[in-house]
């Protein structure tokens, strides 16, 4: 079964440019439960750089899809069977103001778009920059 992966390697996503936050933006809960944007951002927040995007991906589809975790692996390499967005169509880099930075063994940490961080990033040169992708055309 051929795998497909979303993990960039000394990349930075920066955000789309319809994204309507001009700062990082926490994402909220709708309605008191956990949003793609919301388990997310709290995922690759608590533990940056511990985490690879494919990591994040399929943990929020398992946790949405009430993936008992016996059954995850098999289930992580059915989903990936498939080709998946990357975190260039997450909410987090298209609504939330939210840059993604790869690093060399391609774990993620975030950055809002008001950071130091988040502006040296992306003059960066040993970085390959991509924009997230936008919510209209």
């Amino acid at each position: 079964m051929k795998t497909h992966s979303t993990n960039y390697e000394d990349t930075f996503i920066e955000v789309a440019e319809d994204c309507p936050a001009k700062n990082g933006e926490v994402p909220p809960l709708k309605g008191g439960e956990e949003t793609i944007a919301s388990i997310q951002f709290d995922m690759i927040i608590k533990n940056p750089y511990k985490f690879t995007s494919d990591d994040v991906i399929f943990q929020t589809f398992a946790r949405r899809n009430n993936i008992a975790s016996s059954q995850q692996q098999k289930a992580r390499e059915e989903f990936f069977s498939k080709g998946q967005p990357c975190l260039r169509a997450s909410p987090l880099t298209k609504r939330y103001g939210w840059g993604v930075h790869s690093n060399k063994e391609g774990r993620i940490a975030i950055y809002g778009c008001e950071t130091r961080e988040y502006k040296k990033f992306l003059t960066d040169k040993s970085l390959k920059v991509v924009k997230a992708m936008r919510s209209t055309r």
